[in-house]
């Protein structure tokens, strides 16, 4: 279990300084004597929590400076009440995402809770709905919204402040989960209901130690900062790592993209940003380790990323490049997308997971983003699996690569041509880089050196 820290110790952790809005903020429980629904002995509840904790409800928000980042901050104190959600910590809520939203400063959520407030009812639970306007809201304004899952977090603000995050970090062996400890089922696995498992299915972002938070907020921060001023400009292509010439024939294109040694896109993403952060899984209870996505910093300008790293790619996968898309568009981020892949994974498990409809997303995402999306096929280009995240119109490619409409096996395998054929296929796709350019597919062929751009013919 993790350290449950008080709200004000976890204001401590991660701001370099703190000014609360709430005074002003309603607190009781109107003229009702114990809650809206009149409660025996919520009044007094209410009385001892304050004595114990020091604070007047369970959320308190302000403004505060994190890594040198500026932002609206949300931290919630578990001993009042559990951290649980009523009408007033419902105002407090709302107080601060259309605090964030007006003044356009990024929302940080530092959650700790166990749901709504049962002594207030249907009261209580409304509170969830309204939190969950203003976080459309709020994403309509286009200011990103960061939560911290500490011990524990559960219920509706697990649904609502937590999940709906942009981007979501939790404090190692925190309780993370929709049950709380005392309404789930007496069989279930304990382990489904921690930040590690949440991770590892996708629903969190990174699990961060107390000692890295203050600095992995400001990284996040000046990341997703507010864009301001005019539309974005497409972010160029990288220039070329592997050094080699064009190859001579379709065979030889596809070998040079499998080579063992060939720069993959790990190293592309070294060498183009200087910083950057990575968003996990595709909330949807997926996660793919083969692919990374994220923002970085290349040349001071913020980018973010989709880089394919040579593997089948997983329905998670591309769920995860569409989330990611997705975020960028809303934050007015030029995307850049890596693509190597010998194509989706086509096994049982993709199938059910649903290949069909996660390739889909990551199409629609780039057809339908508003900011400019650039592509560089770095490897293997294999299928719709490849060209998902390839931006139309914008899609360059480095010598060690190849794009085609199957793979050089399977095209001999459907046309029932023997092995040997292979090669002879290969030529016969036009699947190399100068085949590429002749054709449209691609825009032209990386250099060496950055900015260094070629349209050869065939």
């Amino acid at each position: 279990m993790a350290e449950r820290l008080t709200a004000r110790a976890a204001v401590a952790l991660v701001a370099d300084d703190w000014v609360p809005e709430d005074d002003a903020a309603e607190t009781g429980t109107g003229a009702a004597v114990d809650g809206p629904i009149g409660w025996p002995g919520y009044d007094a509840s209410r009385a001892r929590a304050a004595a114990r904790t020091g604070e007047d409800e369970s959320v308190r928000y302000g403004t505060a400076t994190v890594g040198g980042r500026a932002c609206v901050l949300v931290v919630f104190e578990f001993g009042f009440l559990g951290g649980s959600l009523g009408r007033a910590a419902g105002d407090r809520l709302v107080a601060a995402f259309r605090t964030a939203a007006g003044r356009r400063l990024p929302l940080v959520s530092l959650v700790a809770t166990g749901g709504s407030r049962m002594q207030e009812g249907m009261i209580a639970l409304t509170q969830l709905q309204r939190v969950a306007a203003e976080a459309v809201r709020l994403r309509a304004a286009g200011v990103p919204h960061v939560a911290v899952l500490r011990d524990p977090t559960t219920g509706g603000g697990w649904a609502t402040v937590g999940a709906g995050a942009d981007v979501v970090l939790a404090l190692p062996t925190a309780q993370v989960a929709f049950a709380g400890s005392r309404v789930r089922p007496t069989d279930a696995d304990p382990a489904a209901y921690t930040a590690e498992d949440q991770y590892a299915h996708g629903h969190v972002d990174a699990l961060v130690p107390p000692e890295r938070l203050r600095e992995t907020l400001g990284r996040w921060l000046r990341l997703l900062g507010p864009a301001a001023g005019p539309a974005p400009a497409a972010a160029p292509p990288p220039h070329a790592l592997g050094g080699l010439g064009l190859p001579a024939t379709g065979w030889a294109a596809v070998q040079a993209a499998r080579a063992a040694g060939r720069p993959r896109a790990g190293a592309y993403l070294d060498a183009c940003f200087a910083m950057r952060a990575a968003i996990h899984g595709d909330r949807a209870g997926g996660a793919d380790a083969g692919v990374e996505c994220g923002f970085g910093l290349r040349d001071g300008r913020v980018v973010a990323y989709a880089a394919q790293d040579g593997g089948a790619t997983r329905p998670a996968g591309f769920r995860t490049v569409a989330r990611l898309v997705g975020l960028a568009d809303r934050l007015g981020i030029p995307v850049l997308t890596l693509i190597d892949t010998p194509g989706a994974a086509n096994d049982a498990a993709a199938e059910r997971a649903g290949a069909g409809p996660a390739i889909a997303e990551a199409f629609a995402a780039i057809a339908g983003a508003r900011v400019p999306v650039t592509s560089l096929l770095v490897g293997e280009g294999g299928s719709g699996g490849a060209l998902a995240l390839a931006a139309p119109g914008n899609t360059w490619a480095t010598p060690d690569s190849y794009f085609s409409v199957i793979a050089p096996e399977l095209a001999a395998q459907i046309l029932k041509r023997p092995p040997e054929l292979v090669p002879e296929t290969a030529g016969r796709l036009r699947l190399r880089p100068q085949d590429l350019v002749e054709l449209g597919v691609v825009r032209g062929i990386v250099g060496e050196e950055p900015g260094q751009h070629e349209a050869p013919s065939a």
